[in-house]
């Protein structure tokens, strides 16, 4: 297995230009955190979300290693969506390219930073327990 230069990678995703049905739709954005987790990240524990009246819905997916987070505005087109995936083995990039086209979204930018770097490079969240206990 490839070690990791860091922990794990928070991924900050932006999208503009979705159509307002979708995003208003919490449905549709549940959805969305379940396909996507399922074909890119890991899996999916737990999915919450709430509907604000007249407005946007927020959702959280809960993943076995990691979280995704869509809020929306749907008036606006647009919907922050925040990712964090730990180990090798999610894919954030291509969930990200899945949750643009899920949300039919115009446009995009992401940024990706990475977290834990202090720790050392490890493999997997075990690991970096076990260099943290090591370390106190």
């Amino acid at each position: 297995m490839m070690k990791s230069a860091s922990l794990g990678n928070h991924c900050i995703l932006e999208l503009t230009g979705c159509p307002v049905d979708i995003l208003s739709d919490e449905q549709r954005i549940r959805e969305a955190i379940a396909k996507v987790s399922e074909s890119s990240l890991s899996a999916l524990l737990q999915l919450s979300s709430h509907k604000i009246p007249n407005q946007g819905v927020t959702a959280l997916g809960l993943l076995a290693e990691s979280h995704i987070s869509i809020h929306t505005w749907p008036t606006l087109g647009y919907a922050a969506v925040d990712i964090f995936t730990s180990g090798d083995a999610a894919r954030p990039s291509k969930a990200c390219d899945l949750l643009c086209k899920f949300l039919r979204a115009e446009g995009h930018s992401m940024k990706v930073l990475p977290r834990g770097r202090r720790i050392g490079r490890v493999v997997s969240p075990t690991q970096a327990l076990q260099a943290k206990v090591a370390m106190a």
